[in-house]
């Protein structure tokens, strides 16, 4: 039986792709198509054959695709000979309906679909790719991995904002996080380096990418997590403000007259690093810190004070913690943002070892002492790889 799945992330304008082996992680061949529907488009494709690039105008999601199954057949592997077991679609939101992964057919897309509301900018996309996949290739079963699935075993108070009761009742206002496949597949690395089984540790995840998010996992179920009804809330990001005072949002309307998509935008996509320093690339803003820079040296120790302050809440929350992993792209390379985020907690057993934070890996390790109370980890996450086995799981279960 055939362990290979394609997993598919579909984007507005992009599409994203790898082919793995679920049973071992292996990525045997991927890619990306940019820019669909824009001038300049741009196609990769990594095979065992080696890179192959394009320069095509991609229209569509289904051009893309078609494009995608075209680079298996030209550049390998052909997915006809790659005895496909599924396909596994990410999927940004799926509300308190989802708490799993799920077989897709015209019912769940109906329900996604439902969903579109709290997650406009994503599960459109996420649908069109959806749907131009199950067109082409109709012969394997299609799976949904949901990015809020690993959160819906958050407890009622976690979850629920102290809102008007009939703002949840009516139109879904609660707490619902995102990164799950991250967190998921990361906090069980976490328990295998430790050598003990998931549900007898206590993890907190710190998911530092563009985008950022904290999540304590109890016995391998997420209790709380920093984002929110949105991506938006919790730590600070590349170009996301993460928690504000809400009423800002009203002054804003009130001082500068602006509308609330204005407003949405503003702490979307101009806030966080960039809304601070001018620069959202992690990298820049290091070399611009070392440089003397005071906008890059604020832009830093706001966002790893706010980390700190989520570690110092999660480790409340879980009452005893196991270990602290890092992940994501600043999680796994920046050894000044992990060590900033980690200092002066040695009172709750946390502890670096300096050698240990500063060497260079793509390896998951351990930057703790031996015998530090609290383990410290960097591990590097394979969302594609927990779609993987989500998708295999599901198929062969239900």
């Amino acid at each position: 039986m055939s362990d290979h799945v394609l997993v598919i992330n579909a984007g507005s304008s992009s599409l994203k792709y790898s082919l793995v082996d679920g049973s071992s992680g292996e990525s045997v061949a991927g890619g990306i198509v940019e820019r669909i529907g824009e001038a300049g488009g741009s196609q990769t494709h990594r095979g065992p054959g080696g890179e192959s690039a394009g320069d095509e105008s991609i229209g569509s999601h289904e051009e893309a695709l078609r494009w995608v199954v075209d680079a298996f057949s030209s550049y390998g592997p052909s997915l006809d000979e790659s005895d496909l077991a599924a396909v596994g679609h990410r999927v940004v939101h799926g509300g308190s309906r989802f708490a799993a992964p799920a077989l897709i057919d015209d019912e769940l897309i109906a329900e996604v679909k439902d969903l579109v509301p709290l997650a406009p900018l994503h599960n459109p996309a996420n649908l069109e790719g959806i749907s131009v996949a199950r067109r082409l290739l109709p012969d394997v079963p299609h799976v949904a991995v949901f990015d809020t699935a690993f959160h819906q075993t958050l407890p009622a108070y976690a979850y629920t904002y102290a809102v008007p009761h009939e703002w949840a009742e009516s139109h879904g206002i609660r707490r619902y996080g995102f990164h799950g496949t991250s967190h998921s597949f990361v906090s069980s690395e976490a328990a295998r380096l430790l050598g003990r089984e998931p549900a007898d540790v206590n993890v907190i995840v710190l998911h530092l990418g563009n985008g950022c998010s904290a999540t304590a996992v109890r016995g391998g179920e997420s209790v709380d997590t920093s984002m929110g009804l949105t991506p938006l809330e919790g730590l600070v990001m590349g170009t996301r403000s993460g928690d504000v005072d809400p009423a800002i949002l009203g002054h804003l309307a009130r001082e500068l007259g602006w509308s609330v998509d204005e407003i949405d935008r503003a702490l979307n996509s101009e806030s966080g690093l960039k809304g601070l320093s001018g620069e959202n690339d992690f990298r820049e803003l290091s070399r611009r810190r070392a440089g003397g820079d005071a906008r890059a040296e604020l832009a830093f120790d706001v966002y790893c004070y706010r980390i700190k302050k989520y570690v110092g809440a999660y480790y409340a929350v879980l009452g005893t913690v196991d270990a602290i992993v890092f992940t994501a792209g600043v999680g796994q390379h920046s050894a000044e943002a992990r060590a900033a985020s980690l200092a002066n907690l040695e009172s709750l057993g946390i502890h670096l070892d300096p050698a240990r934070n500063t060497s260079e890996s793509s390896t998951a390790r351990f930057i703790s002492p031996d015998n530090s109370p609290v383990a410290v980890l960097v591990i590097p996450t394979n969302e594609e790889w927990e779609i993987a086995r989500q998708t295999l799981t599901t198929t062969r279960t239900t």
